[in-house]
Formats: structure tokens, sequence, C-alpha cells
């Protein structure tokens, strides 16, 4: 299994048309990748485009185009990309080969996933951290409200869990009472946001966070959590 960190991207473009030993080049190349133990690949076909023909193509819904591009992208470490590269360049008469540094942020099959959901998650009971982020229900980051784009980024840094309130009536540093009205859908009103893990996934995040609250405040405290549990992504049904 591929891991976290750099690696390399391989990217085949050729023609749908194009065959190599009597089958299409793209299922060749993929039989090559999945006998090599490349960790992963996919191919797209294109829907519109064009080559060096200067000829414009469309997949048309009822006519079957044969002279689309198929773009074939594995990823993997550098070792093993470099193993497929001569049985690529064998294959590839017509097209174009390109090999890119790449970084993989995450890389984790849906079973083991599950497993550690199960596990890890299960057990955190004892001594862990709370984050307490603070900030204004208008608050916004790159065009979504900076509490969305908050949670978003604890996803991505494997958080066990994270709850957003929202007030219904309160004051900040300026001093200025606001409630929450009847008919309001916005104002400035306080958005808390409760992490709860263990101190080491946190601090991971608290760099992050440093980055994208400009004005508000962040709390990290200790705490003893006596009990921990989850629901079941996909409850059984009787």
């Amino acid at each position: 299994m591929v891991t976290e960190g750099p690696a390399k991207k391989l990217t085949v473009y050729v023609d749908e048309a194009d065959h190599f030993g009597g089958k299409p080049v793209y299922e060749v190349l993929l039989d090559i990748f999945y006998k090599k133990r490349i960790a992963g690949v996919s191919a797209f076909r294109g829907v519109a485009g064009y080559g060096t023909d200067g000829v414009f193509h469309t997949a048309k819904m009822l006519e079957l185009s044969t002279s689309l591009p198929v773009k074939i992208e594995a990823v993997d470490s550098e070792e093993m990309i470099n193993k497929v590269l001569p049985d690529v360049y064998h294959v590839v008469e017509k097209g174009l080969v390109e090999v890119t540094d790449t970084t993989i942020v995450k890389s984790r099959p849906m079973s083991l996933k599950k497993e550690q959901e199960k596990g890890e998650h299960m057990k955190l009971e004892g001594k862990a951290k709370m984050l307490r982020i603070i900030i204004s229900e208008d608050d916004k980051w790159e065009g979504e409200p900076l509490y969305e784009a908050i949670v978003k980024r604890l996803i991505m840094n494997d958080i066990a869990g994270a709850t957003v309130y929202k007030a219904i009536a309160g004051y900040g540093p300026h001093k200025r009472y606001h409630k929450k009205k009847t008919l309001a859908v916005h104002g400035e009103l306080p958005v808390l946001i409760t992490v709860m893990d263990t101190e080491e996934s946190l601090n991971k995040v608290i760099p992050i966070l440093d980055d994208m609250v400009n004005e508000g405040i962040v709390v990290l405290s200790d705490v003893n959590v006596i009990k921990y549990t989850h629901r079941d992504a996909n409850p059984e049904t009787f």
C-alpha cells in the first residue's frame, strides 16, 4: 500500500482508438499496472477535445466516437513508477507520457478506515484534550462560512469529531449585545466549534487554525473522557 508523503504520478494520454496487440492501449496499460502491483490506477475517457490533427471531437449521445482521448493516471512510489516506465514506453507508440512529483496527503483503504474508527476512536477514554473555537457566524474563509471550512479541515486531519453550536445570544470584545431574532438568518452572533481528541492529534490542527481564525478565540483544555462511543454509520435494520 502506498504511504503518505512524496510520490510520483504517472499520466498517460492516448487515443481511445489506439490498439496494441489487438487490444485498446489503455486496457493493455491497466493490465501492466495491475500485474506490476501499482497501488492504484484510474482511466478517464474524454467527453470532448482535439489532438494534433486539430479536429474537435465530442461524445454525442447517439454517436459512438472512437477519437476521444483517454487519460490513465497511476500514483505510487518513485521506485514502483520507474519499474513500469519501460513497458509504458514500449506500448505507447502515439500519445503523451508524463511523470510528475506529487504528495500523498491521505491513503487509507476503506476497510482499514472502518477498523480504525471502531478501534482507535472507540478507545478514546481517559486523558484527552478539548479544543474550543469561538468565531463569528458571519466570518468567511475563501467564500464559505468559516465554521464550515474549519470542520472540513478537521475531517481532513482525521480528528475524531467536531460539533458546531450557534449562539442565541451573546456579546464579544466590542461589548455589543446580540440576540437571535426570529426572522434574522445572519448576524454577528458567535459560533462555537467543540473538538475532542488526543493532544497529539489536536496539535496538528492548531497551526491550521492559527492561519484561519483572524478574529476569535481558540482554547485548548484538559479533559477526562469517561465514556466515548459513536453511532454505527450503517446501523443494521431488524
